[in-house]
């Protein structure tokens, strides 16, 4: 079997959905620059890569229309460089990056980009909505239009994790994720980039264009504590989910480039890490944020792996709930997972942070000397996703 590897990640910063730089910038924008970035980091010529995949969980509007070919020709690959967009909703990018992978390793291709894209700001309060519900679902399984919302509140009651673990993981991912930000730890990730923002002035409420440089994450919050996410009014009243103890909304983007294990070493390059598998499974919709307790089992015994085996995981933080129920449930050790923060801190544009996740991992368990990482999530519906990858 053929081994794909990794050999660059690039991303933007996360922007704030609606109030950050990212607000009035189009996805091919910001995942074209991110591809751009990747494929410079090592100086392969564009029209090389043989596709662009791209995952995006609302591919419409300002990250519709195929989104991964205008990525691919924004990026300033040739137009003989195709591109194609795949929706497996916040597993997206991860999908996008398994996919890539795949088709390496069955002889389909020597190189590709892969990544994700994702603008909430204009795209999720302006989707169409037409027929946007099937009637038969809507009276025989309705739960798989649950808002996330509701299922991390169902997730919370049904399995007795209560506000204040959450809010204490909370707090725990924004520390991390500041002492990371402080010593630097995602530079190698993120690439700077300008671009004009909207701006609605407070007295008047008028509306102009500011020209920006986004160089890093926007939601991350120093010295946030538990004591301060407890005042948090809940989401739902008599709830337990608040805006401390869930994922933020962001926009941007996240690019890789994969290679054949021997197109690599030719070229002279010291890969990130190869891909050694990928597992999807589905559970109930209305507690869907356990979708990794289904597929995590299922991509280590593929593997013949165990937890023990994985130094380090990342497992996407859409609530601190979720989080902590798959920690319970698989036997993940705190010290060993999202250490660095989570997407609770960082920011989820939902298509984006699987791959966002992946080069971080790779990055983050190359310093420590790790052999294996594991990145999953949950997804939306009622599923879950785990991919492996082995640190070179």
């Amino acid at each position: 079997m053929i081994d794909a590897v990794i050999v660059s990640t690039a991303r933007t910063g996360l922007a704030k959905s609606w109030k950050g730089a990212f607000n009035h910038t189009h996805g091919a924008s910001m995942g074209g620059h991110a591809l751009a970035a990747a494929i410079s980091r090592v100086q392969i010529e564009a029209a090389e890569i043989e596709d662009v995949v791209v995952g995006c969980a609302f591919p419409e509007g300002a990250t519709g229309r195929n989104i991964a070919r205008q990525i691919a020709l924004r990026s300033g690959c040739p137009v003989t460089v195709p591109g194609m967009t795949v929706n497996r909703y916040c597993s997206s990018g991860l999908q996008a990056i398994a996919l890539a992978a795949q088709r390496i390793m069955c002889g389909e291709g020597l190189i590709f980009a892969a990544g994700g894209v994702e603008s909430i700001s204009c795209v999720q309060n302006e989707m169409n909505k037409h027929l946007l519900n099937d009637p038969w679902l809507l009276e025989h399984k309705p739960e798989v239009y649950m808002p996330m919302l509701q299922t991390a509140e169902i997730v919370a009651q049904r399995y007795q994790i209560s506000r204040e673990r959450q809010d204490a993981y909370g707090a725990q991912s924004q520390q991390r994720a500041c002492a990371a930000q402080e010593v630097g730890l995602f530079d190698a990730e993120i690439v700077a980039m300008k671009t004009t923002m909207k701006v609605v002035d407070k007295d008047s409420g008028e509306i102009h264009l500011r020209e920006v440089v986004i160089s890093s994450d926007e939601g991350i919050r120093a010295n946030t504590h538990i004591e301060a996410l407890a005042k948090i009014k809940p989401a739902v009243e008599g709830g337990v989910i608040s805006a401390g103890n869930a994922s933020q909304f962001s926009d941007g983007a996240s690019m890789a480039v994969l290679m054949s294990a021997q197109r690599a070493y030719a070229k002279g390059l010291q890969p990130l890490g190869v891909f050694r598998g990928f597992a999807v499974a589905g559970c109930e919709p209305d507690e869907m944020g356990i979708g990794p307790v289904f597929a995590i089992p299922k991509l280590l015994k593929n593997a013949g792996l165990t937890i023990d085996d994985i130094g380090l995981w990342e497992i996407n933080e859409a609530f601190a709930v979720q989080v902590l129920y798959c920690a319970d449930r698989l036997g993940i050790p705190m010290e060993r997972l999202n250490v660095n923060g989570g997407a609770i801190a960082v920011g989820h544009p939902y298509g984006v942070s699987g791959a966002r996740l992946t080069g971080h991992a790779l990055l983050e368990a190359k310093r420590r000397g790790e052999k294996y990482a594991v990145v999953s999530m949950c997804i939306g519906g009622g599923q879950g996703a785990a991919a492996l990858f082995e640190v070179v």
